[in-house]
């Protein structure tokens, strides 16, 4: 373990990853893993009128930098819309990609900037990102089926 990659910051995130419940009537579910590491990232979601996060659920299996990535996530994700978490991964993952200046605006995103030249650990950061985005669609295709 690289103490440049799992810094204090990452370590303290990695603990407190907030809405760490399964919820009992979601909106939207899914569940995806890694190829690469085996990272796993349940989600779900009920979403409020206007299609943003009203409520998350989220269970994490990841490495550090997973999980720090999902606290990141479950501290922003309520009151956003699939768009706003979209782009934000968006942004997240062109930073990892050395194309973009900045990991984004969201509170903490700077803690994950030590994992940019270390690619094995890209796809765990952005889990939590493509589970609750998998949510998304799987409530959108839970109301066209209604």
């Amino acid at each position: 373990m690289s103490e440049a990659l799992y810094t204090r910051d990452i370590l303290r995130l990695a603990v407190s990853i907030p809405h760490q419940s399964r919820l009992d009537k979601p909106d939207g579910t899914a569940e995806v893993r890694s190829r690469t590491c085996g990272s796993r990232v349940a989600a779900d979601v009920i979403l409020s009128d206007d299609r943003a996060v009203a409520q998350l659920g989220i269970e994490v299996n990841a490495c550090a930098l997973g999980q720090a990535s999902a606290a990141i996530l479950a501290s922003e994700a309520i009151g956003k819309s699939e768009d706003e978490i979209a782009e934000t991964r968006q942004q997240l993952a062109g930073f990892l990609d050395g194309v973009k200046d900045n990991p984004g605006d969201w509170v903490y995103m700077d803690h994950l900037t030590a994992a940019k030249e270390h690619k094995g650990r890209h796809a765990a950061i952005l889990l939590p990102y493509d589970a609750i985005l998998a949510a998304f669609a799987a409530a959108a295709t839970k109301e066209e089926a209604a």
